[in-house]
């Protein structure tokens, strides 16, 4: 489970809300963030290993070389996953020290305590935790970025180093500075005013808020953009047209729709843990309700939360099951350039030469402007080896060796 509330458990002293969401079934609590963490981290895991795409129809049979095809959008997602899974690791251990070493956990409440490895674990995972999925949160939000870019043609391998600095700078900022200003000045003083613990909370939200508010608006644009390349291909949209669009809607919305599920109860326990903290006495009659929806908000957060990987994973890439191997056969769109509609549209002018060579030279241009338009749609729109659906985008060939008459119907590349 992720939450600033990790931060303030290392404190000596803490404020009521806290100390009820401590207080509440701790060991069944953990047990059940153990249990989700190893699962979804293994299921991660699983995900991540190496399996062989079966030769078709005109494509190889051996995959090339990730460095020369992985494109930028392809090493925002895998740090991503690198990010989800190393802050659901530390989801991990953190719990099964709690429930494993109780005598060294309830030395982080002593006071006056000399040993300081407590306090030391205490503040160090709740800081990985942080860090790695305020990274991941940072990722997402460079993906969507990306996908804007990529349609405007503004994108390309060169900005991922743009995007290193912003995703590992801002979350490391922002993880310092939260943590600087809630245990400043050591850690007996934590939680003794707001202006130590709502700096740490802010810091720790606003990646998160940052995607569910600007991600769903880049993800509109990067939809309604493409609907605009794809109209100004052939001025129509034609039925392989529609079912390319509704590919990229139908992720960008499976993005969204993960997101939420998982982190969506972080914010509604957080805001009745602040309405709770406000209150003269929260263990009146009146709030019992409250509390009961905090409790049961927290003990989601521990079940959603280290799920986010996996789930991603899925709406990205598809289920291929336990076999790393294993392929499911795709169904192949062919998708097919303006020069070949073009060709396809009726057979040559009987008016002369002349306009059947205005002809070839128009399809030629067309090709040509055509080609980048392929590549930025083939990049929002592929699949990966696991996927049920792949895209073939048909573009013209780069070797020069095409002919000057009007090209045919092309099949799979």
């Amino acid at each position: 489970m992720a939450s600033p509330r990790l931060g303030t458990f290392c404190c000596a002293t803490r404020d009521a809300a806290t100390q009820l969401m401590l207080s509440f079934q701790p060991r069944a609590f953990h047990a059940l963030c153990l249990g989700s963490g190893a699962l979804h981290l293994a299921l991660g895991l699983l995900r991540l290993l190496p399996g062989r795409r079966p030769a078709g129809p005109g494509l190889p049979s051996a995959s090339p070389p990730a460095a020369a095809r992985a494109p930028a959008s392809a090493r925002i997602l895998r740090a991503a996953a690198a990010c989800d899974l190393l802050g659901c690791l530390g989801i991990t251990v953190r719990s099964m020290v709690w429930l494993g070493f109780p005598s060294f956990v309830d030395g982080i409440s002593a006071v006056n305590g000399t040993d300081v490895w407590p306090a030391t674990f205490c503040m160090g995972s709740a800081m990985w935790i942080q860090l790695l999925y305020s990274a991941c949160f940072w990722w997402l939000f460079c993906y969507a970025v990306d996908a804007y870019l990529v349609i405007r043609r503004s994108a390309g391998l060169s900005t991922i180093l743009l995007y290193h600095m912003m995703a590992w700078g801002l979350a490391a900022l922002l993880c310092v500075e939260g943590a600087f200003m809630l245990y400043y000045p050591s850690v007996a003083r934590c939680e003794r005013g707001p202006e130590h613990a709502i700096p740490h909370y802010v810091t720790t939200y606003l990646p998160l808020l940052l995607v569910l508010v600007a991600n769903p608006i880049l993800f509109r644009k990067t939809v309604t953009a493409v609907a605009s390349l794809l109209k100004g291909r052939q001025g129509v949209y034609t039925e392989n047209e529609r079912r390319m669009g509704d590919v990229i809607k139908t992720r960008f919305f499976k993005i969204m729709l993960v997101f939420i599920i998982c982190w969506v109860s972080n914010i509604i326990n957080e805001s009745l843990l602040f309405y709770l903290e406000m209150q003269p006495d929260i263990s009146g009659a009146s709030l019992r309700q409250v509390r009961n929806a905090a409790k049961t908000t927290w003990f989601m957060m521990g079940i959603l939360n280290p799920a986010q990987g996996f789930l991603l994973s899925l709406a990205f890439h598809g289920w291929t099951g336990c076999r790393p191997a294993f392929r499911a056969p795709r169904k192949e769109i062919q998708w097919e350039s303006m020069s070949t509609s073009a060709a396809e549209r009726g057979p040559p002018s009987p008016k002369g030469s002349r306009e059947a060579r205005e002809s070839r030279a128009a399809g030629k241009e067309v090709r040509a402007g055509g080609h980048t338009s392929d590549e930025a749609l083939s990049l929002l729109s592929e699949g990966s080896d696991a996927s049920t659906i792949e895209i073939h985008v048909a573009s013209v060939s780069r070797n020069g060796k095409e002919t000057e008459s009007v090209p045919k119907a092309q099949g799979d590349l």
